[in-house]
């Protein structure tokens, strides 16, 4: 596991913040100076489906789950109230069209993320290490490249990250983000959702943490039912 401040120095993520590009005027990446992230709460829209409505249901559980989100990750925040994003649309590492849907029965910790955007190539490591660490039938890490165009600069972005564990989700059309966007849950990038097993959104964090940390792996525990 790797330390805390491995991927993540203060310094770096302030410049960061500074330098990091806006796509296409849509698209703006939101830091804090403690490196955990934008923790302004959102206004999710929720609809009245009967999967929102199951998973409005798990509102306590998902505070108990945001209430273990300390240090490297207390920017998390839980979804209030929680609701079904199993129509959520990507491509599947084989090009092939999928929704959230068809992890179901996994826990999955959704990230957005692009090649522009500096927090994330900072973020990506600890991703694919917590992918590597935790990664398994009940757990997965989706982290979804949203970059325009080919698929040319984005394979070689993760080449030059050193990324091995993490499947190559994509969607180029920016209709994810611009879906998350609608929900109030998508500020900017990286944007992180923690997903249960039934679909429904638990907890979200606007900008980078480090996902490799103990603090990180603490979370997951929880989420995942293994320290109750």
């Amino acid at each position: 596991m790797a330390d805390g401040n491995r991927f993540f120095p203060a310094p770096r993520l302030i410049l960061a913040a500074l330098v990091a590009g806006v796509l296409a005027g849509a698209v703006a990446v939101y830091v804090s100076e403690s490196g955990s992230g934008n923790n302004a709460p959102a206004q999710v829209a929720v609809g009245d489906s009967k999967d929102d409505v199951a998973c409005a249901a798990k509102a306590d559980r998902a505070k108990t789950v945001a209430a273990a989100a300390t240090g490297q990750v207390a920017a998390l925040l839980p979804a209030d109230p929680p609701q079904s994003l199993k129509g959520l649309a990507f491509n599947s590492p084989d090009a092939k069209p999928m929704t959230l849907a068809d992890h179901a029965g996994k826990t999955v910790l959704l990230n957005l993320w692009a090649t522009w955007c500096a927090p994330c190539r900072a973020e990506m490591p600890a991703l694919d290490a917590l992918q590597k660490e935790m990664g398994s039938g009940a757990f997965e890490v989706v982290a979804v490249n949203v970059d325009a165009g080919n698929d040319a600069k984005p394979k070689k972005f993760l080449e030059e990250t050193g990324v091995e564990s993490l499947g190559y989700y994509r969607d180029s059309t920016m209709a994810l983000f611009n879906d998350l966007k609608t929900r109030g849950l998508a500020l900017g990038l990286p944007v992180t959702m923690l997903i249960d097993a039934e679909g429904c959104l638990i907890a979200h964090m606007n900008g980078p943490a480090e996902w490799s940390s103990p603090d990180a792996r603490r979370l997951l525990e929880t989420a995942l039912g293994k320290s109750d």
